[in-house]
């Protein structure tokens, strides 16, 4: 008997806050046709990030996340990365999420490239997934060598949670920089 692949995306992060950049890169992900579903999780111990400062609690970020994305279709916000202890690795979510009848593909920002070889266990993940590359900024995007995946078409959005957060700090108003909805939870 033949297995049905579900094809499903996985889109992690800190999220922190989720911004209008997050939403633009989903819907694009969705609207390819690639995905049957896209998981984000939100890290709960974002170990490449603990030394950026202070991080706003995991709880109060999977909030922000469920009410970034609730209206995209196909998208499903999961804990399981807060629910786990220790730090968030990416292949142990992967390793969760991988089933025969699965076929899961990274989505990620061309920023993030750079740093896959530095992710635990990065030979392993690149054999289980395939990349769904988003443009971001003036990134060059390429698929990394070892790797498999696409480049998404869409155009770059100039956004980062840090530039978000930034702008919020001086004062600025997050509208056209969050999702309405997440406003409430800043």
């Amino acid at each position: 008997m033949k297995v049905t692949l579900r094809r499903v995306g996985l889109f992690g992060g800190t999220f922190d806050p989720p911004h209008l950049g997050h939403v633009a890169a989903l819907s694009d992900a969705w609207a390819s046709g690639c995905f049957d579903e896209i998981v984000v999780t939100v890290a709960g111990d974002p170990y490449l990030k603990s030394h950026e400062g202070v991080i706003t609690p995991a709880v109060r970020r999977l909030g922000m996340a469920q009410a970034a994305f609730a209206a995209l279709p196909g998208v499903r916000v999961s804990a399981m990365e807060i629910e786990r202890s220790g730090p968030t690795y990416t292949i142990d979510t992967v390793r969760e999420l991988l089933t025969p009848d699965v076929d899961l593909t990274l989505i990620l920002g061309a920023d993030v490239v750079p740093q896959l070889a530095r992710w635990r266990e990065a030979e392993t993940l690149a054999s289980m997934v395939t990349l769904y590359v988003l443009p971001r900024g003036d990134e060059v995007v390429s698929i990394p060598a070892g790797w498999r995946g696409i480049i998404a078409s869409m155009e770059p959005v100039d956004l980062s949670s840090t530039l978000t957060r930034e702008r919020l700090e001086n004062g600025e108003n997050p509208s056209g920089l969050v999702p309405e909805a997440v406003i409430p939870l800043l």
